[in-house]
């Protein structure tokens, strides 16, 4: 079990690691040695290091770095240890030791051989002369110092005593610890480790590291004192130099632990000057070691906590609003609901994900998860595949909690939405009461109506569970449909459709052509018509139509405008069903005369469109005074045969059977 941990972190650190910072895989996760390219075109060339240099991103070199890591580990304990409680001699430890050195030492030579990351402009150096030049001007005198072979020195000079000077200068070991000091840097940055745990491996090393520390300097300086019964160890274990090494170098720990943590049982205390002096020191060196451990931890647990106080504080702040202005407890029920779901919302962080990543991934990932669901919707049944992806890229997910109103009756369109889960029932308030028309679930779109005729919102909509919804402007939909009128058109005929089945609120027009009204919306004429909504009553299947007549505005110049609905009549469910009668259209008429005839002066006529071509040319007959007239052209010079073509306020222009080349009056 241990090995496979060790081999996974291994893997996980060094390979896959060098794999992405390679560009082998399309992202990175450590954030302290990212290759940034600049903004240059040419800076995402992929990297070639000459010959017998080595990347310091290599799988081979970062295994030899955790090798190291190992090795460093065992002199920062080591270290310490030999100074105050060995002496120097030819043993086992001895030849671990230079071993050991012997692989810093092979570091030293190698460190020649590594490119690096050029702070300014984030590229390897891979020149051998500036690798050099570094590496000496940098770590290259610690390293050798930390690295030298003070122990056989030590025995070569000193005649196999324990020369104190000899190992002080063996302490210098401890100037390896800056690359575990490296190592805990960056994986607090690696995403693939957990955070919190890395910064409690940290504070609980550094503890354990200034515990041993500590006593093995006090342990070193009740040995070397005079007298050694006049001291903190001595004073308990008279003979203590006879004691086992484990029960020295324990009651060393003890003494340490207990002065770090101020527990002071006071059966091992300082006894002479130099123990005092010291273990002032050390206790004002308690002082700053505990108020780190302890702001770090503070800052680990606060995390934690701050969002569950912060969302408490809101609660609180949410009811006393309610309170003070006398809301019901409907409002304040929706308000609560609301601050408790988003509090579980922000904690997933799904939002601050999506608006931090590119346009290009937001659209993606809301492909994936959203559009199965979208082209089930009715209203786009029949919509290409490119279109609604469009439509999908477009749209915001929200979550409702139970009883909360998504819609509110009569309020100003500015959405439609899509349930992806939940359900919402459509509520009408009629004569004080509230009448439930229907109920929506997961795949159903409410508030098409409004959006779509540009009218106040016909209904409430309110939440029965917890609800995922999909948000999609308004503005961005006509938008989106003006870039792509063939597909507006489906919209629309999907729409009537719609209209027309037993679910709707009574919106039926079978007279008119939707595709002629998208065509008006294009043509983003008239502005701010208005469509006509007759009463409606209850029919069998529950549902209601609507009882007022209402007048809804169309999208303004900056979206599509969606042409009058005229006086759109509709059947009631008792009844027979009723001719469908427009609104007349009005028309400016003029006539044409030939060149060579002299000229009548005559101004145009306002009349009401008729039903036919032959009783407009009737008409305008009789109103120039009794022309024989044959053919209606456009504005544009274009011949008309059928009047549906026609638009309110448009200049029509009459021939009469003459010669070919006509005029326009003045």
């Amino acid at each position: 079990m241990p090995f496979s941990f060790t081999k996974n972190f291994l893997q996980r650190f060094c390979v896959t690691e060098f794999h992405m910072n390679m560009g082998i895989q399309s992202g990175f996760f450590s954030t302290d040695t990212d290759l940034l390219p600049s903004l240059k075109p040419n800076s995402n060339i992929a990297i070639k290091l000459r010959r017998y240099i080595i990347s310091p991103f290599n799988p081979h070199y970062r295994a030899w770095e955790m090798f190291l890591i190992v090795l460093v580990i065992y002199s920062a304990w080591i270290s310490p240890f030999e100074f105050a409680f060995l002496k120097y001699k030819q043993d086992g430890l001895f030849i671990v030791d230079n071993i050991v050195n012997g692989f810093f030492a092979i570091d030293i030579i190698l460190t020649f051989f590594v490119a690096y990351l050029d702070s300014q402009s984030y590229v390897l150096v891979d020149n051998p002369k500036k690798i050099a030049i570094r590496y000496l001007s940098s770590w290259f005198i610690f390293d050798v110092c930390s690295t030298a072979p003070l122990q056989p020195l030590s025995l070569l000079f000193t005649d196999h005593s324990s020369g104190l000077g000899f190992k002080l200068l063996n302490m210098l070991r401890l100037w390896r610890l800056r690359r575990v000091s490296s190592l805990f840097a960056r994986l607090e940055k690696d995403i693939r480790f957990n955070y919190f745990w890395i910064r409690c491996t940290k504070l609980i090393s550094v503890t354990l590291f200034a515990v041993h520390c500590a006593g093995c300097f006090n342990y070193l300086i009740a040995e070397r004192y005079p007298d050694p019964k006049k001291t903190w160890i001595g004073a308990v274990y008279p003979n203590f130099k006879e004691l086992r090494l484990w029960d020295r170098y324990v009651t060393s720990m003890y003494w340490s632990i207990v002065t770090l943590t101020t527990t002071g049982y006071g059966d091992l205390h300082a006894e002479n000057t130099r123990e005092m002096l010291f273990d002032i020191f050390y206790m004002l060196f308690n002082l700053g070691l505990t108020s780190y451990l302890i702001g770090n931890m503070t800052n680990l647990v606060v995390h934690w906590t701050s969002r569950t106080r912060n969302f408490r504080d809101k609660v609180r702040a949410a009811s006393g609003f309610a309170k003070r202005n006398q809301l019901s407890s409907h409002i304040k029920d929706q308000i609560l609901s609301h601050i408790c779901l988003k509090f579980k919302a922000e904690g997933l962080k799904q939002q601050e994900t999506l608006n931090s990543l590119p346009k290009a991934i937001r659209s993606n990932i809301a492909h994936y998860l959203f559009f199965p669901v979208v082209q089930t919707v009715s209203l786009f049944q029949g919509i290409p595949h490119e279109f609604l992806f469009q439509l999908v890229s477009e749209m915001d997910v929200e979550y409702f909690p139970p009883k909360e109103d998504v819609i509110l009756q009569n309020e100003t369109p500015t959405d439609l939405y899509i349930l992806i889960s939940g359900a919402v029932i459509l509520i009408e308030h009629i004569d004080g009461h509230d009448q439930v028309l229907k109920k929506a679930v997961a795949g159903e779109m409410v508030g098409e109506i409004g959006v779509l005729c540009n009218r106040p919102q016909p209904y409430t909509v309110r939440t029965t569970e917890i609800s995922q919804i999909l948000r999609l402007n308004r503005t961005t939909l006509m938008n989106i449909i003006r870039a792509n009128a063939e597909f507006g058109r489906i919209i629309m005929n999907n729409f009537y459709q719609k209209l027309r089945g037993p679910e709707s609120f009574g919106f039926v027009d079978q007279s008119r052509d939707p595709h002629l009204i998208l065509n008006e919306w294009l043509n983003g004429e008239p502005k701010g018509e208005i469509c006509a909504l007759p009463s409606y009553q209850y029919n069998p299947y529950g549902n209601q139509l609507f009882t007022q007549s209402r007048t809804m505005n169309f999208p303004d110049s900056e979206a599509i405008e969606i042409e009058k609905m005229e006086n759109c009549n509709i059947h009631r469910y008792e009844n027979e069903t009723e001719g469908i009668r427009l609104n007349r259209r009005r028309v400016t008429i003029h006539m044409k005369f030939h060149k060579n005839k002299a000229k009548h002066e005559q101004l145009g006529k306002l009349i009401i469109l008729p039903d036919s071509v032959e009783e407009l040319l009737r008409i305008a007959g009789k109103k120039f005074g009794g022309y024989n007239l044959i053919r209606v052209l456009s504005s544009e010079n274009a011949e008309i045969d059928d009047l549906s073509v026609i638009r309110d306020g448009e200049h029509l222009f009459l021939l009469a059977n003459d010669n070919e080349e006509w005029e326009v009056t003045q």
